[in-house]
């Protein structure tokens, strides 16, 4: 059985928040869907059979509920680590970006802290620069698989997405260097392709131009578009395109100098229909420069 969007996405809440007491204006706060849509769609999952309340006190998702996720499940998650972290010098001269403690915590636990919760098995981290450095998280992250770039130095990080390509579908790709504050945007269900993006009214950093909820354009910066984060997902159709369409880009001339975000969003864009995934203020931290890691962190500003 299929399922459009908004039933997934109501669906896919109740089955992350199973068996709490959930009224419909908790989902809808919780799936930023309008309340009339909320209560629609509410009704016809009910009707289906997706999910049971008991006693008006606990929601719980049925096994036709979770079965009819399974397709969606997110396999993978593939960690983009292997650069340098030049604007963030001098805390990156001994220690590679995402390694850097951010209150006591690397900035890269944040996001794996995510992906375990999320129920997400299989985790690929290509590392590139002090690629030794991380060996720290094979204790506390078994799962991890390691991939070393040997590029890292004189390529950019599609070099990364390269060495990955035959690991995209159903996969998260993400990178290194992002503190996730609220770990729920790392999902165990993804419906479709999307980049994480924040609505901005203006922006001088990497963005999306968006039509109904589609990517149309890459740029650096913009207004009322959306901030771009370095978290995408790929379903398995657009995961095996995009490993060949990586390959393809990376082979071009001048292609060893491409950010990987541009093989579907630019170089092949017309092959690919992306969505944005909305996030929030607070939900996830970009941190470019010492003097912003400074201004999160004050340890970094005392002499």
């Amino acid at each position: 059985m299929k399922i459009n969007k908004n039933q997934f996405e109501i669906l896919s809440y109740i089955e992350r928040e199973c068996g709490k007491k959930l009224t419909q204006s908790q989902i809808a706060e919780g799936t930023h869907l309008n309340p009339e849509l909320v209560s629609k769609v509410y009704m016809e999952l009910e009707e289906l059979g997706m999910f049971v309340q008991k006693n008006s006190r606990e929601l719980w998702i049925t096994k036709q509920g979770l079965d009819v996720l399974e397709p969606y499940r997110v396999r993978r998650a593939v960690i983009l680590a292997a650069g340098f972290g030049s604007r963030l010098v001098p805390i990156t001269l001994n220690t590679p970006k995402p390694l850097v403690r951010v209150h006591g915590k690397m900035i890269v636990e944040t996001m794996l802290d995510a992906i375990i919760a999320a129920g997400i098995k299989e985790i690929v981290l290509v590392r590139g620069y002090l690629w030794e450095q991380f060996d720290v998280l094979r204790h506390r992250y078994p799962e991890i698989d390691f991939v070393y770039n040997p590029l890292f130095n004189d390529a950019n990080n599609i070099s990364s997405a390269f060495l990955a390509k035959d690991l995209l579908s159903n996969a998260y790709v993400m990178e290194a260097d992002l503190l996730v504050s609220n770990p729920d945007i790392i999902r165990k269900y993804e419906y479709s392709s999307n980049y994480l993006g924040m609505y901005k009214e203006y922006t001088d950093d990497w963005c999306f131009d968006v039509q109904s909820g589609i990517i149309k354009e890459l740029n650096v910066g913009g207004t009322n578009c959306y901030h771009m984060y370095g978290v995408s997902y790929w379903t398995r159709e657009d995961g095996e395109r995009l490993g060949k369409s990586i390959e393809a880009a990376f082979k071009m001339p001048g292609g060893k100098e491409k950010y990987w975000d541009e093989v579907a969003l630019r170089v092949f864009k017309n092959d690919f229909n992306v969505e944005v995934r909305p996030c929030f203020e607070g939900d996830i931290v970009e941190i470019d420069t010492f003097k912003e890691l400074k201004q999160i962190d004050p340890i970094y500003a005392m002499d």
